[in-house]
């Protein structure tokens, strides 16, 4: 009976404490997102993103513009996006732990009933969101599109919403770049520049590399670390399982990186 008791008070204890670290975790998630969007730096930064998209396709007479173009599609945001995100999203980033580290606070937070990965999970989590709140204003050019298309509503839309999941997947894994570069350095103008140098290489070094290397087995191998390819084939419409996987490598690989750095002040 008393061995029955005593796995029952185990088992809610450990119930209890998973609440409780979740509950601080989700506290930290909103602090988080309050903290970017309390600032005007936050507003500047999503305002500056939908502006430099909504002028190249919309205004700016180019290959991108959609009404010069003829076709009722808004693939060119799909272009465009990932090169925006590249400073974009380091931008969002940089302060998730340099600016703790600025101000002292970053000891107070470790002191939380939460391990160091929640803390970064947490931090990596407000990114995303706050990335997709940045997205859903570019609705408004699908629906537009959608109504002087000819017929009206003459869209791709499995592409154009497989598109849409690849820009997460790929903010996903430009989050955790960012969220790790912040990590390795105290300075926020610092973790934004090596987070856009990151982020430029692992979406277009790597293709550069195995173009230059050969068209062979070496070559693609290469092309395929990068993120670019697996970007590209998401935006056709096709989820393969391999670009998931990808994703989840490349972000999981970055967030693991952080953790070391989080953890070597005990070393």
């Amino acid at each position: 009976m008393l061995k029955k008791l005593r796995s029952i008070n185990e088992w809610l204890l450990a119930n209890l404490l998973i609440l409780g670290c979740t509950i601080y975790m989700y506290a930290l998630l909103k602090k988080e997102i309050s903290g970017f969007l309390g600032s005007l730096i936050g507003y500047i930064v999503i305002g500056v993103f939908l502006i430099t998209i909504g002028l190249l396709l919309w205004v700016v007479p180019s290959e991108s513009n959609i009404l010069s173009s003829g076709y009722a599609g808004i693939d060119p945001l799909f272009v465009l996006a990932p090169w925006v995100f590249m400073f974009l999203i380091p931008a969002v980033s940089m302060r998730s732990f340099a600016e703790e580290k600025k101000t002292g606070t970053i000891e107070l937070l470790l002191t939380r009933p939460l391990s160091d990965l929640e803390i970064i999970l947490a931090k990596y989590l407000a990114c995303i969101v706050l990335v997709i709140l940045s997205l859903l204003p570019t609705l408004v050019y699908y629906f537009s599109v959608s109504i002087l298309g000819s017929p009206p509503g003459n869209l791709d839309n499995g592409r154009t919403w497989g598109s849409y999941l690849g820009l997460i997947f790929l903010a996903s894994g430009f989050a955790s770049i960012g969220v790790f570069a912040s990590c390795i350095s105290g300075n926020q103008i610092v973790s934004f520049i090596i987070a856009v140098i990151l982020c430029f290489i692992c979406y277009t070094g790597f293709g550069f590399v195995g173009q230059y290397l050969s068209s062979g087995m070496l070559g693609n191998f290469v092309q395929s670390m990068g993120i670019s390819l697996h970007y590209s084939s998401m935006s056709r419409g096709v989820i393969d399982t391999r670009d998931v996987l990808y994703f989840a490598s490349i972000s999981t690989a970055f967030i693991l990186m952080t953790r070391t750095s989080l953890e070597s002040r005990k070393w």
